[in-house]
């Protein structure tokens, strides 16, 4: 397939390229946008044949659900049964935004293979200019997971997606990097008592200060279980190479350096200039940014996770960080990329 690729320009009318991937979208294809959070790979959410499209580019599980992302608020009705309380007044408190709200879906309204066959659906409006105009353009709602290999790490430029999924899908729309670096957060608002299955840009502290408190899920889904949202049971956001999540002092980071350094194997640093700086190393070393900016940490995370692929590293050290407010997104991505492999002192 060949795929087209766009790029917007700020300085001049973008509306041709919005119609022809519009146009793309309404027939049944796959196009690559660029949202707050990371790049998405769109379908109509309606079509069951094109969101088949979309599991076959990413090589994802058919179990593991879609989120849906509108431009107004009006076209949910179409396919959402009920709106609870707290739902709609997160809605108004975070929308358009890094927000995903599960919802009672209405039986027959989206293709079956969109909520994997779940009662419920995910639902977001996302805060970019350019998924906004492509949504809105189409006039569908638009069903999109992360624009990239399944299991990889997350999209959040347009050279990511045209590495993982050039040729299987039908257009990218280059909007420039995204923003806020990690997936959107995703609340349950379907039970009495809310539930975060995915943490990110908008978070737990955030949304208890609207709707008081929630419950914060495990992500243990077993083999057997349906995920009711996307990140809660496969392996995620991995490079290549093993990731282990090292928990300690500078000078224990030394010292394990110096073993895999001892042994032969190159070795990638995903860390903060804060303790990279300490280290003495010939390590390839993607930095983060600096621990008072957990935000500038969220933003660089996907892409120093993929800049290791590129240099042939054997082994990844990645740093460890508090689990309070975004750090909580932060190292929820690190530990599904880990799969759960950590050094500590």
């Amino acid at each position: 397939m060949q795929t087209i690729h766009w790029k917007i320009n700020k300085q001049q009318s973008n509306n041709l390229i919005y119609q022809k991937a519009a146009e793309l979208l309404q027939n049944g294809e796959c196009v690559a946008f660029p949202t707050e959070t990371v790049y998405g790979l769109g379908a109509d959410a309606t079509n069951q044949a094109a969101i088949q499209k979309i599991y076959a580019a990413k090589g994802r599980p058919s179990d593991n659900p879609l989120i849906v992302h509108i431009a107004k608020r009006e076209q949910m009705d179409q396919f959402i049964a009920s709106y609870p309380p707290k739902a709609l007044q997160l809605m108004e408190a975070f929308w358009p935004g890094p927000l995903t709200v599960i919802l009672p879906l209405k039986k027959d309204s989206l293709a079956a293979n969109v909520s994997a066959g779940l009662s419920t659906v995910g639902v977001r409006m996302p805060e970019h200019p350019v998924s906004l105009e492509l949504i809105a353009t189409a006039n569908i709602p638009i069903a999109a997971p992360s624009a990239n290999r399944s299991g990889k790490p997350s999209p959040t430029t347009a050279e990511h997606v045209i590495e993982d999924l050039d040729g299987e899908i039908a257009g990218i729309i280059d909007g420039g990097p995204t923003g806020v670096g990690l997936e959107s957060t995703v609340i349950d608002c379907s039970l009495d008592v809310p539930i975060i299955l995915r943490p990110g840009g908008i978070t737990k502290e955030q949304i208890e200060q609207v709707i008081g408190a929630v419950d914060l899920s495990t992500n243990s889904t077993t083999e057997t279980e349906k995920p009711k949202a996307p990140g809660m049971k496969y392996t995620h956001y991995a490079p290549k190479a093993p990731v282990y999540l090292v928990e300690g002092s500078s000078q224990f980071w030394q010292s394990e350096i110096n073993k895999v350094e001892i042994a032969g194997k190159k070795l990638g640093i995903l860390a903060t200039k804060e303790l990279t700086s300490k280290l003495a190393t010939s390590a390839v070393i993607q930095s983060t940014g600096s621990i008072k900016a957990m935000g500038e940490i969220a933003t660089s995370l996907y892409k120093g996770l993929r800049a290791f692929d590129h240099a042939d590293v054997d082994i990844i050290f990645a740093e460890v960080y508090p689990e309070t407010e975004l750090g909580a997104a932060i190292m929820n991505r690190l530990e599904k990329a880990a799969g759960n492999r950590r050094i500590s002192e």
